[in-house]
This record gives structure tokens, C-alpha cells and sequence, in this order.
């Protein structure tokens, strides 16, 4: 794109704003001698390791600290809270709208954005010369495949590859831990109104599997579907997860408590899983995998199903 030469006719093009001529140099290099494939199938060249990097999702913020990048994170939007640093960086706005006047003044040389927030401004950033990696993790290992990536962008390569090693060395673990467990029908609730759950496709439901459980709305053409009481009745699930806060879930599991022939209101098997472990597409989702597998073996109990196969004789 000839934008990338010339700085100031992006400038004037993208709303006349003068300020956003302040992005550095080194953001419309051209000799880029580190390419990576972001999510959307689009190389980032940078022509050296990222100094000053913008986090567009929290889950990017969190990705990048456990790459070794953190205290190069000069922005990132609401809800980057963790770690603890994340709550010291410069916000830059939210997943609805951006503050481009005040990443232009961070002068970043990489911006990691969610695959699909904010489409428009990620283009503007992208008008101006400014590496974008969009990420957007479909499966479990594509986490660490990520914190690799972003440890290659930043030039953290070696604490990225142990952060990425060490999840994947987890992950089996469990994987093993839980495999050949009796499969527990579960619906995974993310909000009370609208009643909204989640599809096959969604990361959770990945979560879900290792614990040996089976999502009752995975058939659903959409990724977070909204759902009516009708359909949960129908399916009569087992056990109701709410990814939702302590007290915000134990809100939300006790309407259930309305339908007492629903089989998890019967057998008591409501239980919350902080939405930070299940929803963030980071290292934290084997935390929450742990807390799944302790409530689906909670349902088996409950339903007096053992928790491992018999051995063969």
C-alpha cells in the first residue's frame, strides 16, 4: 500500500487528524526482517523486536506478559487487570472505541489487537503504517502458539518458549488426568439476561471436553448464543456452569432453583467458574479447566457415575 510511504497523506485522509502524524518512523519501515502470521492470515514485518506495544483486548495484555513483553506494553484498554502491572498501564480505551489521539502520542511500534474487535479503527491503525497482530485463538494449543508468536515480535523468544512449553506440558496433563472420564452433559451459561450460553466451536467448550464434559447447546449456529429456559428444560442438562463472578453467579444459579425437575437443580450440581478463567483465551483457561474438572466430578458423584472407567479385567 502506498500509505505506508507516506505518512502524511494517511494522515490527511483518515479524518484530517493531525495528530496521528506522530506515529514513529520505525512503524512504516519497510525493511522488515521479522515476519509473523497473525490470525487473520496477515504477515506483521517488523525490522526489529517491538519496543512499545498497544493491547487492544485484555486477553492480548495477558498474552504478552506471559511472552516476557509486559514492560513493553505502553497501552492497553479496559479490563487489562492482569497481572497486577496491567493495572499501571496507560488505557487507550475500550473494546468499543478507541482514543487514537492518545496511542498516536505512545508512538507504538506494534499494536496486538483481537481478531474481531474493532474492525474499523484496526484498519485506520493499519492505514498509518502501524503493525497489526490480530489474534484470535480457535483451539486450546493455539494459546501457546500465541505467546510463542508474540515472543518472536517482541524479541523475548526464549521466556515465551518456556511460557508456551510449560502450557502445552499442562494442558496434557490434564488432558490425561480427566481423558477417559464418564461424560457429564453441561451447559456453560456467560449471562442471565438474555440467557446466553456458548456453540461447539467456542474455546470453552474445548475447555469443557478435557474435563470429559458435553455441551448441551454445541449444535448451535452461533458462537455465543442466546437461549430461552424452554430450550435448557429440553436439554436437561446434568450440570450449569455460570463463567460469572462469586456473587454475580450464585444470582444467577439460583433461578434455576424455579425448576426443580431440571436434573442440575435436582442433584445441586450449580456451580460458577470465575469468567477470567474460562473466557480469556490465556494461560489462566487451564486454571479454569481445573475448577470444571472438579465440579464435573462433582456431577458424577452426584449422579453416582464413576469417576474412571472400571479397569478391563
Amino acid at each position: 500500500m502506498k500509505l505506508l510511504h507516506h505518512p502524511a497523506r494517511a494522515c490527511a485522509l483518515l479524518l484530517c487528524a493531525p495528530f496521528l502524524c506522530a506515529l514513529p518512523a520505525a512503524a512504516l519501515s519497510a525493511g522488515a526482517q521479522i515476519r509473523v502470521t497473525g490470525d487473520d492470515g496477515r504477515e506483521v514485518h517488523l525490522a526489529r523486536p517491538a519496543q512499545r506495544i498497544i493491547a487492544l483486548a485484555p486477553h492480548a495484555t495477558e498474552l504478552l506478559f506471559a511472552a516476557g513483553a509486559g514492560a513493553r506494553v505502553v497501552g492497553a484498554v479496559e479490563y487489562s487487570d492482569f497481572p497486577e502491572a496491567a493495572k499501571q498501564i496507560a488505557r487507550v480505551g475500550n473494546h468499543e472505541r478507541l482514543d487514537l489521539e492518545r496511542i498516536a502520542r505512545l508512538k507504538p511500534d506494534l499494536v496486538v489487537a483481537w481478531r474481531h474487535g474493532g474492525a474499523r479503527q484496526i484498519a485506520q491503525l493499519r492505514a498509518l503504517g502501524l503493525p497489526v497482530y490480530l489474534n484470535e485463538p480457535v483451539r486450546l494449543d493455539d494459546i501457546a502458539a500465541t505467546i510463542e508468536n508474540l515472543g518472536r515480535l517482541a524479541g523475548t523468544e526464549s521466556v515465551a518458549r518456556g511460557a508456551a512449553a510449560a502450557f502445552r506440558v499442562r494442558l496434557g496433563a490434564l488432558q490425561r488426568q480427566h481423558g477417559s472420564a464418564a461424560p457429564v452433559r453441561t451447559m456453560l451459561q456467560i449471562w442471565q439476561q438474555p440467557l446466553m450460553t456458548v456453540n461447539g466451536k467456542h474455546l470453552m467448550t474445548q475447555a469443557l471436553q478435557v474435563c470429559g464434559g458435553v455441551n448441551v447447546f454445541a449444535s448451535l449456529p452461533a458462537l455465543a448464543p442466546a437461549i430461552d429456559i424452554e430450550a435448557v428444560l429440553a436439554a436437561n442438562p446434568a450440570l450449569i456452569v455460570a463463567a460469572s463472578a462469586d456473587d454475580e453467579g450464585r444470582a444467577w444459579l439460583a433461578e434455576w432453583n424455579k425448576w426443580p425437575r431440571l436434573a442440575a437443580t435436582a442433584s445441586g450440581q450449580l456451580h460458577n467458574v470465575p469468567p477470567d478463567l474460562l473466557t480469556r483465551h490465556t494461560p489462566r483457561i487451564l486454571d479454569g479447566i481445573e475448577r470444571l474438572c472438579v465440579h464435573l466430578d462433582a456431577a458424577r458423584l452426584a449422579a453416582r457415575v464413576p469417576l474412571k472407567p472400571a479397569p478391563s479385567r
